[in-house]
């Protein structure tokens, strides 16, 4: 069974409302629906739900593999918003300063291979100065709140975990239409998991 977990209810919203007519339609953050092939879970914003709910998910049901889901901010200017991209590696960017990181790198397999992909950090802390994000410009492409809790645990339990991510910020960018880009990227996501997850039963 291949497990689909999304960050939170609203970037969740479109797939579920479409994919296999509506059947998983009404899930909420923190449940888990399933059929035959799949199951779809919400962990909700940040490290510490997305780490005990991941955890609370392999424990109770033996996965294949486990797809992370949801939204990124782009560190550059040079990947569009509503793009669709995949992680590659991601890191914890909260103790980035540590000689000696307690949480290391993970390596991920990126299973579409029409995906761009890159380095994603993980962070709560918010950058606030151009200083600041010009150091993860040069050792990452993509942040989230998420990601790495999720790859992490996952490794623990031995599953293959992938990380696919859609665009819907670039860093320290206002964008006065930022109710209609998070529409559109969430509609995009859809769209593309709808079309593509058969790719994970294949695998």
């Amino acid at each position: 069974m291949i497990g689909v977990l999304f960050a939170t209810e609203e970037e969740a919203q479109p797939f579920l409302s479409r994919f296999r007519r509506g059947r998983f339609d009404g899930l909420t953050d923190g449940e888990t629906y399933q059929d035959d092939d799949f199951l779809v879970s919400i962990c909700g914003t940040g490290k510490i739900k997305a780490t005990l709910r991941t955890e609370r998910l392999l424990r109770r049901h033996k996965l294949t593999h486990l797809l992370h889901v949801g939204t990124c901010t782009a560190l550059g200017d040079d990947v569009p918003l509503g793009q669709v991209v995949a992680a590659q590696q991601v890191f914890e960017g909260d103790r980035i300063e540590l000689a000696s990181p307690t949480y290391p790198r993970m390596p991920l397999g990126t299973p579409f291979s029409e995906l761009q992909s890159g380095t994603l950090v993980t962070q709560d802390h918010t950058v606030r100065d151009a200083s600041e994000r010009t150091y993860w410009q040069r050792i990452a492409d993509y942040t989230d709140m998420t990601g790495y809790a999720v790859a992490f645990v996952t490794a623990t339990y031995g599953t293959p975990c992938y990380i696919v991510k859609v665009v819907t910020g670039q860093l320290l960018v206002d964008d006065p239409n930022l109710r209609k880009t998070l529409a559109t990227a969430y509609e995009t996501l859809a769209t593309f998991l709808i079309k593509r997850l058969d790719v994970l039963l294949k695998a």
